[in-house]
C-alpha cells in the first residue's frame, strides 16, 4: 500500500483523538479514584497539574529539539508513551501508594500528549495546501480532539454500564490500542518538516526566520502567548471538572452527568470547530475570537448561577461551543502574523497553552476548596479567563491598526514643498 499525505492527515486526526483520550479519560475516573483508592478530592487538582505540568516540560523539549531529532521518531515515541500510560493505570496504583501510582501513569500519558501537541499542528501546517485553506485545515484537525473526547465519554459510559464502574481499572488498557495503531501509521506515512514549506533559511536563521530574539521583542507574540493561556484555561477549566461537577455538585447520576456534561461539551466544541473550518476565510478571525470569549464567559456564569441543574449543564456545554475556536483560532492567527515561525513557534504556543490547561483546572480546584468545596462558586470566578481572552484580542487588533496607521503615514507622507530633501 502506498501512503500519501491524505493518510498523513488521517494519522494526525487519530493523534488528536489520542490526545483527547490522554486528557479526558482520567477525569471520568476521578470519582472512582476518590471512592476506591482513597484519594482526597483536593488531590485531584494536583493530578491535573501533574498532567499539564509534564506536558509543559515536554513542550519546551519539543520546541527546542523536534527539528533536530525529526518528527517521525518523536511522533512514534509520543504514541508509545501514551499507550504505556494507559496500561499503567490498571496496575501502578495497586502496586505503589495509590497517588504515586496514578501520578506515574499520568506522567507517562502526559509525555505522549505533550509531544502530540507540539508536533501534529506543524505536520498539518506543512502538508501542501492552498494558503487560504490552512486555517480551515487547522480547525478541522482540532475538531478531532472533540470527537475523540466524545468517543471517550460515550464508549467509557457504555463500558461502565455493561461492566460496572467498579471495574474501571480494566478500561484504560482497552484505549491503549488506539495510540499503538496510530504509532504504526505515523511510521509509514510521509511526514514533511514545517521548515520545508518555507523559503530557504526560514526558521533556521535566514532572513525570514523569527530567530527567537526578534519574536520575543514583538508585543504581538506575547499577546498571542497570553491568548493561548486564556484559551486553554477557559477550555480545560470546564472540561476537566464537568463530570465531577455534574455528579457531586449537581447530584446527577454518573451516566446522565457524563452525557449531558462532558459529552455535550465535546460535541458542541467539535461542532464549533467544524463551522469555523467551513467558514474560515469568510469571516473576521478577530471578531470570532472576541465573541467566543464573551460567549464562554456567559456560559461559565450560567453554569455557576443557574437555578436548575439542566440549565447549569447547558452552561457547561455552551462553554465547549465558545471555547472551541479559541485554540485553533489563536494558532491560525499566529501563523498569519509570523509565517516563518516554524516548529519552535508552535511549540511555544503549546507551552503557553499547557500552562493554561494546568492552571485553569488547578485554580478552580483550589478556589473550590477555599470556598468550602463550592465548585459552582469557583466557576463563577473562572469567568476571568474568557474575558481576558477577549481583552487580548482587542489589544492585538489595536496594535495591528496602530502599526498599519504608522506604516501608512511613513509611506504616504506628503513631500515638503519648501524643503524637498526633508519630504
Amino acid at each position: 500500500m502506498t501512503f500519501t499525505f491524505k493518510h498523513t492527515k488521517y494519522a494526525c486526526y487519530l493523534g488528536y483523538v489520542t490526545q483527547a483520550t490522554v486528557n479526558n479519560l482520567p477525569p471520568l475516573l476521578f470519582s472512582a479514584f476518590v471512592r476506591d483508592l482513597g484519594i482526597q478530592a483536593e488531590m485531584i487538582g494536583l493530578l491535573i497539574a501533574i498532567n499539564f505540568g509534564t506536558q509543559i516540560l515536554v513542550d519546551l523539549f519539543g520546541a527546542k529539539y523536534a527539528d533536530k531529532i525529526g518528527y517521525k521518531p518523536l511522533l512514534a515515541a509520543a504514541h508509545l508513551f501514551s499507550a504505556a500510560g494507559m496500561l499503567a493505570f490498571s496496575f501502578l496504583p495497586f502496586m505503589l501508594p495509590p497517588f504515586a501510582g496514578l501520578a506515574g501513569a499520568i506522567i507517562l500519558t502526559a509525555v505522549g500528549g505533550g509531544l502530540i501537541e507540539v508536533l501534529i499542528s506543524p505536520v498539518i501546517e506543512a502538508i501542501p495546501a492552498e494558503e487560504s485553506k490552512r486555517a480551515a485545515e487547522m480547525s478541522l484537525l482540532h475538531s478531532f480532539y472533540c470527537w475523540g473526547h466524545m468517543a471517550v465519554v460515550l464508549l467509557s459510559t457504555l463500558y461502565f454500564v455493561s461492566a460496572g464502574a467498579e471495574n474501571w481499572r480494566f478500561l484504560p488498557p482497552l484505549w491503549a490500542a488506539l495510540p499503538l495503531f496510530t504509532c504504526f501509521l505515523f511510521l509509514n506515512v510521509p511526514v514533511r518538516n514545517l521548515n520545508e514549506k518555507q523559503d530557504p533559511g526560514a526558521g533556521t536563521g535566514g532572513k525570514n526566520a523569527w530567530a527567537g530574539r526578534s519574536m520575543f521583542r514583538t508585543s504581538a507574540f506575547w499577546i498571542l502567548m497570553g491568548m493561548m493561556f486564556f484559551s486553554a484555561a477557559s477550555e480545560q477549566g470546564m472540561s476537566q471538572w464537568a463530570s465531577f461537577f455534574a455528579e457531586t455538585g449537581l447530584k446527577i447520576s454518573k451516566t446522565a452527568g457524563d452525557i449531558l456534561g462532558p459529552c455535550a461539551f465535546a460535541f458542541l466544541m467539535g461542532l464549533s470547530r467544524l463551522l469555523f473550518a467551513k467558514r474560515a476565510g469568510a469571516g473576521n478571525l478577530d471578531i470570532t475570537l472576541f465573541s467566543a470569549g464573551l460567549g464562554c464567559a456567559a456560559s461559565y456564569l450560567t453554569a455557576s448561577f443557574a437555578p436548575h441543574p439542566l440549565l447549569a449543564l447547558a452552561g457547561c456545554a455552551g462553554c465547549g461551543f465558545f471555547s472551541g475556536v479559541m485554540w485553533p483560532g489563536t494558532f491560525s492567527k499566529g501563523a498569519v502574523i509570523f509565517p516563518a515561525g516554524g516548529t519552535k513557534m508552535f511549540g511555544l504556543f503549546a507551552f503557553a497553552g499547557d500552562i493554561g490547561c494546568g492552571a485553569g483546572p488547578a485554580l478552580l480546584g483550589y478556589i473550590s476548596g477555599f470556598m468550602e468545596r463550592s465548585l459552582a462558586g469557583a466557576m463563577g470566578l473562572a469567568v476571568f479567563f474568557p474575558l481576558a481572552l477577549s481583552a487580548s484580542v482587542a489589544a492585538l487588533v489595536l496594535r495591528e491598526r496602530h502599526k498599519l496607521k504608522k506604516n501608512a503615514s511613513l509611506t504616504f507622507r506628503p513631500r515638503n514643498l519648501y524643503y524637498p530633501e526633508k519630504g
